[in-house]
């Protein structure tokens, strides 16, 4: 178990460094690509409720996903993370606007106030179909590398217990992020597909 979290805490640090050498137009170049082949999938095409992480600079950008979501009329919910646990709840975002106006963690994430009590949590109604998923690293056989909170394992966990089961997960990568094999244990779940550019 111990060299499971070494073998993870040094592939963390290398995917670190091999993203941050990456400037800022090849990441937004990178994240439109990966954008665009979203748009296309049949699964992002026919989901109706769909999660959302706002990203970090150091993530594929976003904010250009969550403009297509709103207009094409999907629900759209985005994690709220709970600092001091590895509990996660996907709240609903109401618009854009309503995402210029969520406030700043600690962590420098945008998510709903800690007491904001008014939006639906996706669970407690129809569930999602679709989970867009952050991570650190992926390979193509659908391991994940996360930050090590655990907030994406427990919270697919909980859509499992759903009844309408555990909806589909599509990471989205920059290129660098996939690595030969990721090193799991058994609490770590698989994701379905991982959306990078792959046009050499």
């Amino acid at each position: 178990m111990a060299a499971l979290r070494t073998a993870k805490q040094v592939l963390r640090k290398e995917i670190k460094r091999r993203v941050a050498s990456l400037s800022d137009e090849e990441k937004r170049r990178q994240s439109l690509v990966v954008s665009k082949k979203l748009f296309k999938h049949p699964k992002y095409v026919s989901c109706k409720r769909i999660a959302v992480f706002l990203s970090m600079h150091d993530e594929v950008h976003t904010e250009e996903i969550i403009k297509d979501v709103f207009k094409g009329g999907k629900s759209c919910f985005i994690p709220r993370y709970e600092s001091n646990s590895s509990h996660m709840d996907m709240l609903k975002l109401n618009s854009l606007q309503d995402m210029e106006m969520l406030p700043l963690t600690s962590w420098n994430i945008q998510q709903p106030a800690d007491d904001d009590n008014s939006r639906e949590e996706a669970l407690a109604a129809g569930g999602l179909d679709l989970i867009l998923m952050p991570g650190l690293g992926f390979d193509r056989s659908g391991k994940r590398l996360g930050r090590g909170k655990g907030f994406y394992d427990n919270y697919l966990e909980r859509c499992s217990r759903h009844p309408k089961g555990k909806p589909y997960t599509v990471a989205l990568a920059f290129k660098e992020q996939l690595c030969q094999e990721i090193p799991v244990d058994n609490n770590d779940v698989l994701i379905d597909e991982v959306l990078f550019d792959d046009d050499e």
